[in-house]
C-alpha cells in the first residue's frame, strides 16, 4: 500500500509445485494472494501434467508442463522451456529430490524454500531464503506463507479454478433437473490406497444418508481399475440406491458436480481439496494422515479425526510426538479405526446446521 514500508512483490515469479493434485489446488491461494497483492505479476507454475489440467486455465498464470515419466527427456524439455528466462523470485514449494534437481534448471534473484519443520530431502541446499515458521500445521498455511515472504501478506482464501460451460453442461446433464434432492457424494479413493476406507462402511453411510436426509447419493472418481472396482463394492453393499460416476468426469466436471452437491464424503485426496472451490461441506476421513495438516481446509470442522489412535496404535505416540506430516500407512487396518457412527454424527450435524 501507498504510504507505507511494505515491500512490494516482484513481478516476474517462479512457482514450483508439481503435485500431488490436492495440494496443487491447495496452491490456488496462494496464486490468487499474489495476484491480489500485485495485479500485474507475472506467475510461471512447473507443474506435472495431470495436475496441470486442474490449474493451466487460471487467468495470469503460465503452467510449464513436467512430464515425470519422460524420464531425461522430460528434464530436457523443461530445460529448453526454461533458457533465457530469469525470475525475480523462485517459490521452491515442493521439498522431494525430484524437486531439487528441477530446481536447478531456474534462474532467479531470489530462492525461497519452506521452514525447518515442512523442508526435507535436503531443501535447504538448493534455495537461499525460507519462509518464516507458521504455527499452523496446514498445508495451506504453509503455502501462503511463500505469499508472505515476497510481500503479499493479505490471504485470498479463493479455491476457484476455471470451469468451462461445457463442463457445468455435462455436470447438469449427469445430474438431470428434475430431482431437488440435497446430494451426498462419495468418493472413496485417494492415490494413497491405505488412506482409503473400508467399502462396507461407506455403504452404511451412504444408506443413513438415504434414509435419515432423503438425501440422493452418487459415487464419484476417477478412472482406474481400483477405484471402479470399490465404487461397485459400495453399491452391491447398500441397501438403498446410489448413481455410480466413477471415472464419468474429468476434474473440471467433477468441481461442477460438487457445485451441486450438499456434502462430500472422502479420505485425505484431491476432491477433498478440491472441493473447496464450491460451497459443499466436505467430510474428510482421517487415520492415516493428520487433518491439522491435510484436512479439508474450509470444512475442518467436520473432519473425522482417528489420526491420534492411530498414532497411538502404530507409533506409541501422539499426534503432537510423531514427525510433522507424518503418514501412518502401515497396514489396510489403519482406516478400519474410523467407524460408521463417526461418519454419520458428521454427516446429520451437517444436515442439522444447514437446517437451521
Amino acid at each position: 500500500m501507498a504510504g507505507t514500508d511494505r515491500p512490494r512483490v516482484p513481478r516476474r515469479i517462479c512457482i514450483l509445485r508439481l503435485s500431488a493434485l490436492g495440494d496443487c489446488a491447495n496452491v490456488v491461494p496462494t496464486v490468487r494472494t499474489l495476484q491480489a497483492a500485485r495485479p500485474d505479476v507475472q506467475i510461471c507454475w512447473i507443474i506435472n501434467r495431470a495436475e496441470a489440467s486442474l490449474v493451466a486455465e487460471l487467468p495470469g498464470v503460465e503452467c510449464l508442463v513436467y512430464d515425470k515419466r519422460g524420464g531425461r527427456a522430460a528434464i530436457a524439455d523443461l530445460k529448453r522451456q526454461l533458457a533465457g528466462r530469469r525470475f525475480d523470485a523462485f517459490l521452491n514449494m515442493h521439498a522431494s529430490w525430484r524437486a531439487n534437481r528441477i530446481s536447478l534448471l531456474v534462474k532467479a534473484d531470489r530462492r525461497i524454500g519452506f521452514d525447518t519443520r515442512r523442508a526435507r530431502d535436503a531443501q535447504r541446499l538448493f534455495v537461499r531464503e525460507r519462509i518464516a515458521p507458521v504455527s499452523s500445521r496446514h498445508v495451506v498455511d504453509g503455502f501462503l506463507a511463500f505469499a508472505a515472504a515476497v510481500g503479499a501478506d493479505e490471504p485470498v482464501m479463493d479455491w476457484r479454478v476455471p470451469v468451462a460451460d461445457a463442463d457445468r453442461a455435462k455436470a447438469h446433464a449427469m445430474l438431470g433437473s428434475d430431482d431437488d434432492r440435497d446430494i451426498l457424494f462419495i468418493s472413496p479413493c485417494s492415490s494413497h490406497t491405505r488412506r482409503n476406507w473400508l467399502a462396507e462402511r461407506y455403504a452404511a453411510v451412504a444408506d443413513h444418508a438415504v434414509r435419515r436426509h432423503g438425501m440422493r447419493v452418487i459415487l464419484v472418481g476417477g478412472p482406474s481399475d481400483l477405484e471402479k472396482q470399490i465404487g461397485t463394492a459400495i453399491e452391491m453393499a447398500m441397501s438403498e440406491q446410489a448413481d455410480n460416476f466413477i471415472g464419468a468426469t474429468n476434474l473440471k466436471q467433477l468441481i461442477a458436480l460438487f457445485e451441486r452437491g450438499r456434502l462430500l464424503v472422502t479420505p485425505d485426496s484431491g476432491p477433498a481439496h478440491m472441493a473447496n472451490a464450491t460451497d459443499i461441506t466436505t467430510i474428510s476421513l482421517h487415520a492415516a494422515t493428520d487433518p491439522r495438516r491435510s484436512g479439508a481446509y474450509r470444512s475442518r470442522r467436520f473432519c473425522v479425526d482417528y489420526f491420534a489412535e492411530a498414532a497411538a496404535r502404530y507409533r506409541n505416540a501422539t499426534p503432537d510426538t510423531v514427525k510433522w506430516g507424518a503418514r501412518i500407512e502401515d497396514d489396510d487396518q489403519v482406516m478400519a479405526l474410523i467407524p460408521v457412527s463417526a461418519v454419520t454424527q458428521r454427516i446429520d450435524e451437517a444436515m442439522a446446521e444447514g437446517r437451521a
